[in-house]
């Protein structure tokens, strides 16, 4: 016998009331630009009446939300450990009672916390250090490339895009690139929770692989400890929090947390967009050969590529007081999303927003990173990454196309991140 949710066709997000759309329903997160268009015409700030939750869409609002972090707190930590407005699920808390409790440390805190945590994470992802990694990654890239199936066809996210960043970041923290089917586990797990939109059973699993990643890292963190080499864990583990004002060091709990978001964001961010970026170029073959023909072009298509995807779609604020935005009244503890996804394709910043442009003029001034205190720390190695990889790609991938049998893309069922399941293609080697 069929129930009404099974019978009932869901509302039109193109045509509907705006208050009728769910908008963590895994099938509007497949495309959720046409009511993005929606809220930037007639509801730049809207309150959700189905979950009390205020949007934030256009581009202006956004980087006005972002400047105000006394007004607009980052402290969301229950909000991002469930994905959603929704407490968490009493097995996975008492899952998560066999590890350690995550802190607050960068993307979950305020001022003067956020300031202390994220100057010692940046020692190991300042401008110098990156620049001079271009030797190192591009030797990385084509090792890749020279691993990708001889036969001419490949799952390109599983076999490159997944890898690039995780071998990058697996180096970084000193921790050996053999474990990498651990870390892509673990990083699959923390995406799970941050999605929102998952099934029970998903959420379950995530939560034992956050416990093991917790585990593993600890054992790591006190090898460090004992005999510490070149690499980030060394360097947190050994930080100095007196010249922070705290005589002490870090806890495994803040290790741990910082250790978590240089895991997620120095991983599945940028596979994502590479994944993305190459599937631009497939569908506008134009747009590839004028890439291929002048790589000066790789810079701005990188950021064009983060720009249209958006891989950090939405993130969450919590209102601290009672205030307003744009005229709309917001009260304090109100959970607000701030849609970077909306507004980077805000027709009144980008003009012909919703076409892909490697030439975009302001390309640049996306909100793919964030904006304010919280920009992201790992921006300039994501971009490095993908300005390396591209070139030597176009250079080494002839001929490369979509796989005619299997190219039905599906977005993952997220509410904050934004990325294909998979890219499947066809290719000859150089």
């Amino acid at each position: 016998m069929s129930t009404t949710s099974e019978t009932t066709p869901k509302p039109d997000p193109r045509t509907c009331p705006l208050h009728e759309v769910d908008t963590f329903d895994p099938a509007f997160l497949q495309d959720p630009h046409p009511f993005y268009a929606r809220l930037r015409k007639d509801a730049p700030v809207f309150r959700d009446p189905k979950n009390n939750v205020v949007y934030v869409s256009t581009y202006d609002l956004i980087r006005e939300v972002n400047s105000r972090p006394n007004l607009f707190s980052n402290k969301f930590a229950t909000q991002l450990r469930s994905g959603s407005t929704t407490e968490q699920d009493p097995e996975e808390l008492a899952i998560q009672k066999e590890g350690w409790t995550v802190v607050d440390t960068m993307l979950t805190a305020d001022p003067p916390e956020h300031t202390r945590y994220r100057k010692l994470a940046m020692k190991a992802f300042t401008y110098k250090r990156v620049m001079q990694m271009s030797g190192y990654v591009e030797k990385l890239v084509n090792q890749l490339i020279d691993d990708m199936p001889d036969s001419g066809k490949c799952e390109f996210k599983s076999e490159f895009a997944n890898k690039l960043p995780m071998f990058v970041i697996a180096d970084a923290l000193g921790v050996p690139r053999e474990h990498y089917d651990q870390f892509e586990e673990w990083s699959n797990a923390f995406i799970i929770q941050l999605g929102g939109v998952s099934p029970k059973e998903q959420r379950l699993w995530a939560s034992r692989k956050i416990v093991e990643f917790q585990k593993y890292f600890v054992d790591v963190i006190e090898q460090k400890r004992a005999n510490p080499t070149e690499d980030v864990i060394s360097d947190l583990v050994h930080a100095d929090l007196s010249e922070e004002g705290d005589d002490r060091k870090m806890t495994y709990e803040e290790l741990l947390s910082i250790l978590q978001q240089l895991l997620v964001a120095g991983n599945e961010t940028t596979a994502h967009t590479t994944t993305a970026g190459l599937y631009y170029l497939l569908t506008h073959p134009e747009q590839m050969q004028r890439l291929r023909d002048d790589p000066s072009l790789t810079e701005n298509f990188v950021e064009e590529t983060l720009r249209y995807l958006s891989p950090t779609n939405n993130m969450w604020r919590v209102a601290t007081e009672d205030t307003e935005i744009a005229g709309v009244a917001i009260k304090k503890d109100d959970l607000i999303l701030v849609r970077y996804g909306s507004g980077n394709r805000d027709e009144t910043h980008f003009k012909d927003a919703n076409a892909f442009d490697l030439s975009r003029e302001n390309a640049k001034e996306h909100l793919a990173f964030g904006a304010g205190i919280h920009t992201c720390l790992g921006a300039q190695l994501a971009r490095k990454e993908m300005q390396t990889a591209f070139p030597i790609l176009l250079k080494r991938l002839k001929n490369i196309r979509l796989d005619p049998d299997n190219n039905d893309l599906q977005y993952l069922p997220s509410i904050l991140l934004r990325g294909v399941f998979a890219l499947n293609i066809e290719y000859e080697k150089a």
